[in-house]
């Protein structure tokens, strides 16, 4: 199975990954091959106990801009 997977950094450094498609399916690490691990163990835990992935499709990233204060 093929999962699209977001990453971001946080205020700290860390890398952050979020799938879309697997609400609640997240983790971090110091280093992009760490997160590529951690984000493909949290994938198989996931699955372990939701048997049946979500419907979505994840299409893409938007960058939006706002004015603020």
């Amino acid at each position: 199975m093929k999962f699209a997977v977001v990453i971001e950094r946080d205020e700290d450094g860390y890398y952050v990954a979020k799938v879309p498609s697997l609400p609640g399916c997240h983790t971090q690490a110091k280093s992009l091959d760490e997160l590529m691990k951690g984000v493909k163990e949290a994938i198989e835990l996931y699955l372990e106990v939701e048997k049946e992935p979500g419907a979505g499709e994840f299409i893409g990233v938007q960058v939006v801009e706002v004015k603020t204060g």
